[in-house]
């Protein structure tokens, strides 16, 4: 009888189990999928602030190359003017790229930090990992 009971605890404690298991696999999974929903959404969101401060890039150095025409084509004594304006925007665009480079590239750290912690599968569907691939010369 003792022997018969002793089965008939771990038959149910094994079913138990096994019950809760199936109910909290789906809340687990769910959970995990809104982290990784998150990560996804700040991936983007890199992604969409390095394309902002290309655009941003490409419009400045067109800017530059606007004026650069314009001191070419002055009359020479109204070059030297230009030239010192020219400069002093290279001075002041590279100087505001700088801090904004400086500021992304912490922010991509950070943002590389948060996959790893996640673990390494999530780096892959990064839209951030995967335009990097290739640049290191490989």
């Amino acid at each position: 009888m003792k022997k018969q009971w002793n089965t008939n605890f771990i038959i149910c404690s094994i079913l138990s189990l096994a019950l809760a298991l199936a109910i909290w696999s789906p809340v687990i999974s769910q959970t995990s999928g809104t982290a990784e929903e998150k990560m996804m959404k700040s991936c983007q969101e890199m992604m969409e602030k390095k394309e902002k401060m290309m655009a941003e890039m490409k419009v400045r150095n067109d800017d530059l190359t606007a004026e650069i025409a314009t001191m070419n084509s002055a009359p020479n004594d109204k070059k030297l003017d230009l030239l010192a304006a020219v400069v002093t925007h290279m001075d002041q665009h590279r100087t505001s790229m700088n801090e904004k480079k400086d500021k992304m590239h912490e922010e991509m750290m950070g943002h590389m930090m948060e996959h790893m912690q996640m673990g390494q599968g999530t780096m892959s569907h990064c839209p951030m990992m995967k335009g990097m691939k290739g640049m290191g010369g490989k």
